[in-house]
């Protein structure tokens, strides 16, 4: 049973980290951008460590916390540094931030 949740909770975390980072390239702007890496891979790889949660603490040696202690610093920091990120792009008023040079 446990690798059975392991399993799903891999193949939605590693789903939902696949449409992230394609959002991520195929958006056209910055704004649009951000939501690939705060919303979708953000919960991808909460996915991801939620199962391997499940994995080692199925393997007898008591319950596994340091996946969730990285689920919750994760989730803690990826909105301050999208946030943080909008903030410079309305601070720059507009420019082409895309430019390289």
């Amino acid at each position: 049973m446990v690798e059975i949740l392991t399993s799903l909770f891999l193949v939605i975390g590693g789903a939902f980290a696949l449409i992230g980072s394609i959002g991520l390239v195929r958006l056209p702007d910055l704004f649009m951008r951000l939501h690939g890496p705060t919303k979708a891979t953000t919960v991808g790889v909460g996915g991801i460590l939620i199962a391997s949660m499940f994995h080692f603490s199925s393997r007898g040696q008591g319950l596994s916390l340091h996946e969730l202690l990285v689920t919750l610093f994760l989730f803690t920091t990826a909105p301050v540094s999208a946030y943080l990120i909008a903030r410079t792009a309305l601070h720059l008023k507009g420019k082409d931030v895309n430019r390289r040079g």
